[in-house]
């Protein structure tokens, strides 16, 4: 493969979406990837809308770039084929508990005698040293204990509730693609590999606190924690007369020009909304007045209004909508592809472009154990000990399409 990572090669010991986000950026980057899934397979293949079990649209969107092999991770042999397959390999990544990985016998003491300068990186729910280390941690769990589902009732006045992504495990998998390359570039200046571990709990709460902890930052406390503008109940799309349009004028000079650009002229000399403490101390009464003023137009006639002005502004997208944005079309980010089973395929781009490295073409999510022989020959398996392996059910190779499936989970 070509792309900046060409040349690196993954054993990706992941599943459902942490992990396999991550090791997906890398593979499309141009990074090898060798997914390790159990004989069923990862469980995101039975997630979502399907043309045939075991190939779900979850499954699609998070695997694409790599290559599959189906192994029995709990024997002998498929425990001594991971290890012979990490000695060839640049990093080793896994969201495995730790205490499982330690039972496996592919926790760092051992894969790190297979290979001493590997990268080896555990994506966990809460970092090893903590009392919550062993629980077990979900997207809504860490969006709980995070504080993100609380802030949404502060903000709503509502009830506490979830972001509708699974937000935690693409951050936190965005966080390890970030950890993996660091300690890659480390190897390559020291020569000398080393254990990473990327806990959901505190990453989100960095992610949060960032934010939040406001004059909670001073010892002792100026104020109470939490952004004002943030936990505003009018920090919302605001309704036109035909719809909802987003608006954001940010600095001293956006806000005056929207006064001008809406009829309010007079509120640039108003001291509640002067400069940005101002403004801020005061935020809800800005964002009402805000609110009100819009109703009086079309979102077709306020956003031609506030592009003339140069006010940040955009228009509401529904997932429906947003496939035919013409911004996304223009840079090819969305499009068809022909998956060699499923059909006809829609494809999130890459967002990032690369004026030298630019990666291969993508290559789509494979079936369970599509590339096993494959793998097991890179491992330097003789044709016989590959044929031993899948008559034992050690390993599983070149799955067969299941039956056509419908509807989703």
């Amino acid at each position: 493969m070509a792309g900046p990572l060409n040349g690196v090669r993954v054993l990706d010991v992941t599943s459902v979406l942490m992990g396999p986000f991550a090791t997906q950026i890398l593979g499309d980057l141009g990074a090898e990837i060798l997914k390790v899934e159990p004989l069923r397979g990862d469980d995101t293949r039975f997630t979502g809308y399907a043309r045939h079990r075991g190939m779900g649209s979850s499954f699609l969107n998070t695997n694409r770039n790599k290559k599959s092999i189906a192994v029995d991770l709990k024997s002998v042999a498929g425990r001594e084929l991971v290890l012979r397959l990490a000695s060839s390999c640049d990093a080793f990544v896994s969201n495995i508990r730790p205490n499982a990985l330690t039972r496996l016998g592919l926790d760092y003491a051992g894969v790190s005698i297979a290979n001493p300068s590997i990268v080896y990186v555990n994506l966990v729910g809460y970092g090893r040293n903590g009392r919550y280390a062993n629980r077990p941690a979900y997207d809504d769990l860490i969006q709980a204990v995070s504080g993100v589902a609380m802030l949404n009732l502060r903000a709503s006045g509502d009830a506490p509730r979830y972001v509708p992504l699974a937000m935690v495990d693409r951050i936190v998998g965005t966080s390890a693609v970030n950890a993996i390359l660091a300690g890659l570039l480390h190897r390559h200046r020291a020569g000398v590999g080393q254990e990473i571990e990327v806990p959901m709990f505190e990453t989100m709460t960095q992610f949060v606190l960032g934010d939040h902890l406001q004059g909670r930052s001073f010892v002792p406390p100026v104020g109470p924690a939490g952004y004002a503008r943030l936990l505003s109940p009018n920090r919302r799309p605001f309704a036109t007369s035909d719809g909802f349009v987003a608006v954001l004028p940010y600095n001293d000079a956006q806000w005056r020009r929207y006064f001008e650009a809406v009829g309010l002229a007079e509120l640039a000399g108003d001291k509640r909304f002067s400069d940005m403490a101002s403004r801020a101390a005061n935020i809800d009464a800005l964002y009402a007045i805000v609110g009100k003023v819009l109703l009086e137009r079309t979102t077709a006639a306020w956003l031609e209004i506030l592009d003339a002005a140069d006010i940040p502004a955009m228009p509401l997208h529904t997932i429906d909508t947003i496939l035919d944005d013409p911004h996304l079309r223009d840079v090819g980010f969305l499009r068809t592809m022909e998956h060699p089973t499923e059909g006809e395929i829609l494809t999130i781009g890459v967002p990032t472009s690369w004026s030298a490295t630019a990666p291969d073409p993508i290559s789509p999510a494979p079936r369970l154990g599509q590339h096993t022989e494959e793998i097991l020959a890179i491992a330097g398996l003789s044709s016989a000990e590959i044929s031993d392996l899948i008559g034992s059910g050690i390993v599983r190779a070149s799955d067969e399409i299941g039956d056509a499936a419908a509807g989703g989970t």
